[in-house]
């Protein structure tokens, strides 16, 4: 069982709204996969937190683990698109996913041990929720592994509450720019790429980075190794929210189908890539998913 910890929004465009946050698409992702997820999050009672519970029940999606805030509203991100497919965010403050209440432990949430913890960095964005989360984290089992999606988005982020989450990583996903952020918070700005990462791994018993860089391609490191892939040509991409979600998502299912570096690179890549293709961070045909799919099923039957 997977189990993710944190925010479920709306995203809101110019002329178009979608439900998103890191960790539910990459919950999603999972589902949509045929992987037993859990997801946390926290929502208000207002007209976007209905909207997202009727997303939701029409596709099947357990809301089980998914509270509710009577004082706080729904998190909101105003996502203002910019040339070359990039996109500036306004993430609006004190949600209801800043609020997410969590037991002792992970394995109080269902009753067992998680084989995979998911959590970012932006549901951390306050002191309390990040103590919160840290503490929770602290008392998880050691058969639990723990993949940490870094997002630093400006003032959603302490170097305290990064450097906390690096060092619960057993699988680190975080992009190009990011990295560079790492590298000066720990003060090795000198090291290469490639150095600092292997350093990082090392340093905090990581077993894999998941790097990736926009149109150069993604890497994944594995101790003294590093792994490279290019971008799928697959033409202009329509919209590049929730790429990286979607990279993060096959990572995590190749990781836990015990993939090899290089098939983990190239799934992740593919699917992330047919991602840009449409609007918005989640497929409104389910048919989308096949391919990966019957990716994953042809190992099942080989």
């Amino acid at each position: 069982m997977v189990l993710v910890i944190g925010e479920i929004l709306v995203d809101i465009f110019p002329e178009y709204r979608r439900i998103g946050g890191a960790p539910f698409n990459f919950s999603y992702h999972l589902r949509q996969a045929g992987l037993p997820v859990c997801f946390i999050s926290r929502i208000g009672k207002d007209h976007t937190g209905k909207e997202i519970s009727a997303f939701l029940l029409e596709n099947n999606f357990d809301a089980g683990s998914i509270q509710t805030d009577d004082f706080r509203p729904t998190g909101r991100v105003m996502v203002y698109p910019e040339t070359g497919g990039s996109h500036r965010f306004e993430i609006i403050k004190d949600t209801a996913y800043d609020h997410i209440q969590l037991p002792d432990s992970p394995e109080a949430v269902t009753g067992q041990i998680p084989t995979l913890i998911y959590f970012g960095t932006l549901v951390q964005r306050t002191r309390k929720m990040s103590a919160r989360l840290q503490r929770f984290l602290q008392n998880r089992s050691p058969k639990s592994k723990c993949f940490c999606d870094i997002n630093l988005r400006p003032d959603c982020y302490t170097t305290e509450t990064v450097l906390q989450s690096v060092a619960r990583a057993d699988i680190l996903k975080i992009n190009h720019e990011e990295l560079a952020m790492l590298q000066e918070m720990l003060s090795r700005p000198a090291e290469s790429e490639d150095e600092f990462v292997q350093w990082l791994m090392a340093c905090y018993g990581i077993e894999m980075v998941s790097l990736t860089m926009g149109e150069q391609g993604s890497r994944l490191y594995t101790p003294g190794l590093r792994h490279e892939t290019g971008v799928p040509d697959r033409g202009q991409p329509v919209d590049t929210v929730g790429a990286g979600d979607a990279y993060a998502a096959v990572v995590a299912l190749g990781y836990l189908h015990n993939w090899q570096p290089a098939r983990i690179l190239t799934e992740a890549a593919a699917f992330a890539s047919r991602i840009c293709q449409i609007q918005g961070a989640i497929p409104e045909d389910r048919a989308f998913y096949l391919p990966l799919i019957q990716s994953i099923t042809g190992d099942v039957h080989a």
